[in-house]
């Protein structure tokens, strides 16, 4: 696989759940070295448009074909507005890979689901929609799910996109963009 890979890396903007909607920010980077540009759109919380919103935010990019593969943060955006990453892949023929820092805690997870979702099910099926599967880096391990990609391809990309830490860059910046723009500056971690 080449170093220069093209990738897409998506995140959500801070919201509070006072907000009816939030932005989400996608970086497409050569590896994790050089930006090509940055993309940009909004997903209501906690509603469930943000699989609509990834696929058209790639099929809408000029970077389309170039594109290898799109990295989310997580499952979700928006609060609960999860994705679904295999319509996403079937959609755009793209491979996906989600990323997420911590093990989820599917207990906690299904009983927040419960309390506030009349859809709650709908939401917990698609978050255990595919394997969880644990990566091991220099720090920390990650977890990652994926779509149109075998798990060697997937820990290679993560690889090839990772320059510090255990977050992949396009990930990284879309999070730093995301954060800086509603905040006017960037904080946290992706």
């Amino acid at each position: 696989m080449k170093a220069q890979i093209r990738l897409l890396g998506i995140d959500d903007s801070p919201f509070t759940f006072k907000d009816k909607k939030c932005r989400i920010i996608g970086v497409v980077m050569r590896g994790g070295e050089y930006i090509e540009g940055v993309l940009s759109d909004e997903v209501q919380i906690d509603k469930l448009d943000s699989t609509k919103k990834i696929i058209k935010m790639i099929k809408n990019t000029r970077h389309n074909k170039q594109i290898k593969a799109v990295l989310i943060d997580g499952v979700a955006l928006g609060g609960f507005n999860i994705f679904d990453i295999k319509e996403i892949y079937d959609k755009t023929n793209i491979p996906i890979i989600t990323i997420t820092r911590d093990k989820p805690d599917l207990d906690k997870i299904k009983a927040a689901l419960k309390k506030h979702f009349k859809d709650w099910k709908e939401r917990f099926d698609l978050i255990n929609k595919g394997e969880l599967h644990r990566i091991r880096t220099k720090h920390n391990p990650i977890y990652i799910k994926y779509a149109g990609i075998c798990a060697g391809e997937a820990k290679e990309i993560i690889k090839i996109s990772t320059i510090r830490g255990v977050i992949p860059e396009p990930i990284r910046v879309a999070h730093i963009i995301a954060s800086g723009v509603l905040r006017g500056e960037s904080y946290g971690k992706a």
